[in-house]
């Protein structure tokens, strides 16, 4: 597996999206940026609970770099793959073939026979 580590992007992030969880609870609202559970803050009102979470993120991002990272995913064979042909050279197989190829005509014989019935 190989990582790619894509640098020097600072103008496609100069900006971030944040899904925030806005809960109203006893005596205000809380709000939670989802995925960072110590990103939270608890104020009065819902706009005030927004405001302080927004400045709780920007405080957050002022030490951090983003960066974006590309990651090969290893490509894995069909696990029944390594049963394919096991039988090819078996001199029995095509007779094994042949008796469940009769024994399914039987049983739709035997079907359409209950049918008629």
């Amino acid at each position: 597996m190989t990582t790619n580590l894509i640098k020097n992007i600072p103008d496609r992030l100069s900006k971030v999206n944040y899904s925030v969880l806005v809960e109203a609870k006893e005596g205000g609202y809380q709000a939670t940026v989802w995925g960072l559970p110590d990103c939270q803050v608890f104020a009065a009102t819902r706009e005030n609970a927004l405001l302080h979470l927004h400045e709780l993120v920007i405080a957050r991002l002022q030490n951090v770099e983003i960066i974006t990272q590309e990651i090969e995913v290893p490509k894995s064979e069909h696990p029944w793959m390594k049963f394919a042909g096991m039988y090819q050279d078996n001199p029995l197989f095509n007779e094994v073939v042949s008796n469940i190829e009769a024994y399914r005509r039987e049983l739709d014989t035997e079907m359409d026979t209950e049918d008629e019935i």
